[in-house]
């Protein structure tokens, strides 16, 4: 068998992914190419061949009876490559603009699909920028970025798809400032809008999107003493997934805020390492000020984050645990030196103490389609 043979028989399933094509042809063809998308020498296949890629797109965007889903999924797997980014987009440069139109349909029966492609695509630089500016470029009247956090945090918004990898989209969206911008806005009630999704009970996907998001916001320190006052008051909401069913003394109870306080001997962490490490990260940035630790200290944290350590099996985890103990139960910094966002960017060795504590902006793993 020749060597490009397999290229010969890839564009056979060409004709019959076409629009127009019979139904169960476009069927089976979608399959095939799902299927070819489950291996890496399979995707870069499918990565050389420009036509097949757009009528893949074509296809996922279709209505019915075209095969949208598995499409849709192969679209996913494929997006899933960093590396295949850029044959995406040339093959398709409105990729984005024409998921996003998919994702945020209210009567789409694949949006979490087409959601599940942008949360793939926007974790690089490129296809996250042009994904920016599909949001910025919807209708009049309402945003695009209002719209994702419509859909996110509306219940039911899509009776046809959960929508749960609109966190992760909206995750790696908070990478950029102008997002972050647009969800620390104080006239918005964004942010506010988010919180009670830390969490939401049906999907650690969209828990571990908003965990996220709200991360990334507490790189803006200037916003900290907003996000920690009663306005919006994300403390709680923080504190709450980590902590467990302890009975705490009454002492102490009086300490911790109104929803920390009693509860039920039921209660469970939440269960996910990674968020629960986030979660963590979260609080560790919301304590870079000095006005930051004390509102954070005044507010029980510290005997939240003590029962989780002694809970804590993940030795990440706990690792994570013990640097955002020792910040609150520490020594303050000397003066000028209290920011310490600001410690980590300078060159003096007088920051090394610090510059270990505080995570930087990453995003999630990519989500895949089983085949």
């Amino acid at each position: 068998m020749s060597e490009t043979s397999p290229k010969a028989e890839a564009a056979k399933l060409l004709p019959f992914l076409a629009l127009g094509e019979r139904a169960d042809l476009q069927a089976a063809a979608a399959q095939h190419v799902l299927a070819l998308t489950g291996s890496g020498p399979g995707r870069t296949l499918l990565a050389g061949q420009a036509a097949l890629l757009r009528a893949l797109v074509e296809l996922a965007v279709a209505p019915p009876p075209a095969p949208a889903r598995d499409a849709a999924r192969a679209l996913v797997n494929l997006a899933a490559d960093p590396g295949l980014h850029k044959p995406l987009l040339a093959a398709e440069p409105r990729l984005p603009v024409r998921l996003l139109g998919c994702a945020l349909d209210p009567q789409w029966p694949w949006a979490e699909e087409a959601a599940a492609v942008l949360a793939n695509l926007s974790r690089e630089p490129v296809p996250c920028a042009a994904l920016i500016e599909a949001l910025a470029a919807a209708e009049p009247g309402e945003s695009g970025l209002e719209r994702l956090v419509r859909a996110l945090c509306t219940p039911g918004y899509n009776a046809r798809a959960p929508l749960h990898y609109l966190g992760p989209v909206l995750s790696n969206l908070s990478q950029r400032p102008a997002t972050r911008a647009f969800l620390l806005d104080r006239n918005r009630c964004v942010v506010q809008r988010l919180l009670p999704l830390t969490q939401y009970p049906d999907s650690s996907v969209r828990r571990g999107g908003v965990v996220g998001t709200l991360r990334n916001c507490c790189f803006e320190h200037r916003h900290h003493e907003w996000l920690l006052g009663p306005e919006v008051d994300v403390l709680p909401f923080l504190l709450l997934p980590l902590a467990g069913p302890e009975d705490f003394s009454e002492e102490e109870m009086e300490r911790l805020p109104v929803d920390l306080q009693y509860l039920p001997p039921d209660k469970q962490r939440e269960p996910d390492a990674d968020i629960r490490k986030m979660l963590i990260e979260t609080i560790m940035l919301l304590t870079a000020t000095a006005p930051g630790r004390k509102q954070v200290r005044d507010q029980g944290a510290y005997l939240i984050l003590r029962e989780l350590h002694s809970w804590e099996p993940e030795p990440d985890v706990r690792v994570t645990c013990e640097k955002l103990i020792q910040v609150l139960i520490g020594d303050e910094p000397e003066r000028g030196l209290e920011n310490l966002l600001e410690v980590q960017t300078r060159p003096s060795g007088l920051c090394e103490h610090f510059k270990c504590y505080f995570p930087v902006l990453d995003r999630p793993d990519a989500p895949t389609f089983p085949v």
